[in-house]
């Protein structure tokens, strides 16, 4: 779509809802001009965002082309989703422990026995430590091998030998590297983590378009191609990088915003037949402090404390519980974020290096909740410190 179609199709998602409610969502209709007037400053290439009301019909607006000469992003244009990835790995772990086939106090060691993970007390590293980024190691340890393609074989080795900072589920310590213990996991069980993900959580939730691997992203029908930014208010589309792809179950799922609505429709509770209020309970509770959070740029001057849960950040925003994970790559960002207690919900993809995704997603939270009756009978957090 073309930038003044972005804005019309927003009017027609408000002009078509009851008069009652035309007034309540005219913040909508401001922050999508808000969004536009600070992309078109910038010269973005292209996004897009959806807002989801349990329940009710998503509102979603487009912006810009898939490539400089190519189509308008629409809204079955796919994106890669970058870290994102880990919100989709941290529920299909969750499924296969409720099946029995996976357990949250599985060691590294069990799941990867071809690698040292047994050395500096890492046999006391588990599954639930992966998935919460509570390892130990330092933080990102390696990223940069795998961003010049050391085999994952070579880099888990390395990652083995490192002493950990702290006991194993004691600190924060953000990985990737670890990530890829899973795809070797489910390569030992005559499967894959694409497979594996395709049954248990994309095919039955009707995500249609959403794949894993680069492959599949330029397989798909409509796909956005990623940009960089190579001088002020410039941009050049440059070809999808398989690094973090190597490492599937930390980067490597790809979405448009249909999938990702049915995800965040999932995440409100609106399809428990294929994940329980149980799931998404277990997956969002806090468990280790993230206190670099709060002075991330953009969200500081909101942030009331801020943990890491089970694939999910955890964020006491303006004091409501905010369940949000953001991505980045070369040449995309995303991010996604559910209140449970208001039961709504928001996802922006980009395809660009554009760190003005953070300015938007937390401008986006801030309006909805100072919107007078936003949260009228809910109790706001005076704290979610305590970790578990």
């Amino acid at each position: 779509m073309t930038s003044s179609l972005s804005i019309r199709l927003l009017f027609f998602l408000i002009l078509s809802l009851p008069s009652w409610a035309v007034s309540a969502e005219g913040w909508l209709k401001n922050y999508a001009k808000y969004v536009q007037g600070k992309a078109q400053k910038q010269n973005v290439p292209g996004y897009l965002f959806a807002f989801v009301e349990k329940g009710k019909p998503a509102k979603v607006v487009t912006y810009g082309k898939t490539k400089r000469a190519g189509n308008a992003i629409e809204q079955d244009s796919v994106f890669r989703l970058a870290s994102v990835s880990k919100t989709f790995t941290a529920m299909l772990v969750a499924k296969l422990v409720e099946q029995n086939r996976l357990d949250w106090r599985t060691s590294i060691s069990t799941l990867a026995p071809s690698y040292g993970f047994t050395l500096a007390g890492a046999n006391r590293l588990n599954l639930k430590h992966l998935i919460g980024q509570s390892s130990g190691f330092t933080p990102n340890a390696y990223d940069n091998l795998i961003e010049a393609n050391y085999p994952i074989k070579r880099v888990l080795n390395m990652l083995a030998d490192l002493k950990p900072l702290c006991t194993p589920g004691q600190c924060y310590t953000y990985q990737n590297t670890l990530f890829g213990v899973l795809g070797e996991y489910f390569d030992e069980q005559q499967s894959s983590y694409a497979q594996e993900l395709q049954r248990e959580v994309l095919s039955p939730l009707g995500m249609a378009t959403a794949s894993v691997g680069s492959a599949a992203l330029r397989s798909s029908d409509k796909w956005a191609r990623p940009h960089v930014a190579i001088a002020k208010r410039k941009w050049r589309d440059v070809k999808v990088r398989e690094d973090y792809y190597r490492y599937s179950p930390a980067a490597g799922v790809n979405a448009s915003s249909k999938d990702m609505i049915l995800w965040l429709r999932a995440m409100l509770g609106e399809m428990p037949q294929v994940i329980s209020p149980q799931l998404i309970e277990k997956v969002t509770t806090p468990r280790v402090v993230t206190k670099r959070e709060l002075y991330r740029r953009g969200w500081r001057k909101y942030l009331k404390s801020a943990h890491y849960g089970l694939g999910w950040r955890v964020y006491n925003f303006e004091g409501h519980k905010l369940n949000y994970h953001g991505g980045w790559v070369r040449g995309y960002r995303a991010d996604i974020a559910f209140a449970p207690d208001q039961q709504v919900a928001y996802v922006m993809l980009m395809n660009a290096e554009s760190n003005l995704i953070n300015e938007f997603t937390a401008e986006f939270w801030h309006r909805y909740f100072k919107e007078p009756k936003r949260t009228q009978n809910l109790p706001q957090l005076a704290s979610i410190d305590k970790t578990k």
